[in-house]
């Protein structure tokens, strides 16, 4: 049977030139910063997001927990949309890693409004927690892969380091964003004081992020690193990848984004399930579907067609380098055959 997998970009494969960088890296113990190809992903890695300074870690959400970690004091509270990944998605982690809590404002497709933020930073005084840290996401996971206009997102910096905040980027896809913008991710992460961007997502690395930030900021994240379990020895062997992952795979993101409009636009006005293609900006695609959601996800499957469920009547596409146009026309036939009761082909 024919297999489709939709459910994420984390499902790529390494490439073949990833593999065979990775069997021939040059490496050291990289705890001891020793490690040749660690350190040049780490100096790399953080002039593509115009920091001073990054650090190599094995997750996503690890790095964002480091971040959390760094930037506040236990009793803290941090700012966050109320669709955030590190809200949603990662355990729980900054309540029992960090020891702060956490207040999820509304936000319109995962982007805040600087009023909103501004009004919710603490004022000082003796029964209130500090407001620390407002954590932003670009792009946007359940809001689609949704962008931040490059306005909103200077304006709610501003706000936030006005009140006296810092600001961290969970930049998870910062590429698909400076792609769908066509500028600089340095751009997107100017006004932020750290900034975390995975390289095992739509870049096709197998394994790891990057956590940047001023040169001493790094300094103590790598310490909170070492708190978290996340340092590491020969790393270079999977930093070779992540390597490549920066020097070949981010202008073919696009490819990526061009697949979701395409699967998008092929589903508009099947019975059963509604897609907007207007809120198609890079990768993912999200369906409502009439029956719930994961009753369709297995239907899916069942066919070859692999996809995620998110809510109740909510079902995401993510398209990848390893989705060709075939496969989204492919995949398109089967979704619409299980969405109108039939059989697919």
């Amino acid at each position: 049977m024919r297999v489709v997998d939709l459910r994420s970009d984390t499902v790529t494969s390494p490439t073949a030139d990833m593999r065979r960088a990775m069997a021939g890296a040059e490496v050291g113990d990289d705890v001891y910063g020793e490690d040749p190809t660690v350190n040049a992903l780490e100096e790399l890695a953080a002039s593509m997001v115009g920091k001073e300074a990054a650090v190599f870690l094995p997750s996503g959400t690890m790095a964002n927990q480091a971040a959390v970690l760094t930037h506040t004091a236990r009793g803290d509270e941090i700012i966050v949309e109320a669709d955030a990944h590190i809200y949603w998605y990662e355990a729980g982690g900054v309540a029992l890693l960090a020891g702060v809590q956490v207040w999820p404002l509304p936000g319109c497709r995962g982007v805040l409004d600087p009023e909103t933020v501004k009004a919710a930073v603490r004022p000082a005084n003796i029964h209130f927690p500090r407001t620390s840290l407002v954590c932003l996401e670009n792009t946007h996971n359940r809001a689609g892969g949704a962008v931040w206009p490059l306005d909103r997102l200077d304006a709610v910096t501003g706000a936030a380091h006005a009140a006296g905040c810092a600001v961290h980027l969970d930049g998870a896809r910062i590429f698909n964003a400076a792609i769908a913008l066509g500028v600089p991710a340095a751009r997107i992460a100017d006004g932020c004081d750290s900034v975390m961007f995975c390289l095992s997502k739509g870049l096709g690395a197998p394994v790891g992020s990057i956590l940047a930030g001023s040169r001493p900021w790094v300094v103590q994240a790598r310490r909170a690193r070492k708190v978290l379990g996340g340092a590491m020895r020969q790393a270079g062997v999977i930093a070779a990848a992540g390597l490549v992952a920066l020097r070949d795979m981010v202008d073919r993101l696009a490819e990526d984004h061009m697949h979701a409009r395409r699967l998008a636009d092929a589903l508009v006005g099947i019975p059963g399930i509604t897609v907007r293609p207007d809120e198609v900006d890079t990768n993912m695609v999200m369906l409502a579907t009439r029956r719930p959601a994961a009753e369709f996800c297995s239907a899916l499957a069942a066919r070859g067609v692999r996809t995620g469920f998110m809510d109740a009547n909510r079902v995401r596409l993510v398209t990848h380098k390893d989705v060709s146009a075939d496969d989204v026309d492919h995949a398109t036939s089967v979704i619409a055959a299980v969405a109108r009761g039939g059989r697919s082909p």
